[in-house]
């Protein structure tokens, strides 16, 4: 199973990039995860019709908090995949999610804008960073792919602006 992850897209509407990187990196994927700094529900369009689930973040309007929950567990291919955006200060933030999902095979989240795709005593811990880029992420904008099946691996993508 291939599922697209991004997070922090820090957007008012789609625009011609995030378009472009979801037509291009998420084809083909069986789901999308947003974690989270949609900042409003119209940025979702870029998605299509592909399934996707999403949670709220910190930085997101009324509407999308309204609407979204603040964490979600997903089945997939027999694993249980945690979605939050995260809070606080970027270090130490895997201390402070570890236990938001019992059981969880991967915890995605957002937030921090850096990457990080690393296993922690038997989980998967994956953010795919900002589609914003900005000067928290060092100016990189990325997304990820997680691949579900016979355990899950996680992988960034960084992303070229063009």
């Amino acid at each position: 199973m291939k599922i697209g992850v991004i997070a922090d897209t820090h957007l008012k509407r789609p625009d011609a990039f995030l378009r472009r990187a979801v037509e291009e990196h998420f084809d083909g994927a069986d789901l999308i995860l947003h974690a989270g700094d949609i900042c409003t529900l119209e940025v979702l369009e870029a998605f299509g019709r592909r399934p996707f689930k999403a949670v709220a973040g910190n930085r997101d309007d009324r509407t999308v908090k309204a609407r979204l929950p603040q964490r979600l567990l997903i089945e997939a291919e027999g694993l249980r995949i945690g979605l939050i955006h995260g809070w606080g200060a970027p270090w130490g933030i895997v201390g402070r999610l570890q236990g938001a999902f019992e059981g969880a095979d991967a915890v995605v989240f957002g937030h921090t804008h850096r990457v990080l795709n690393e296993m922690e005593n038997g989980v998967l811990y994956f953010n795919p960073g900002s589609f914003k880029g900005g000067w928290i992420a060092g100016g990189v904008r990325s997304l990820g792919i997680l691949e579900a099946g016979d355990g899950i691996r996680g992988r960034i993508i960084r992303l070229e602006s063009r």
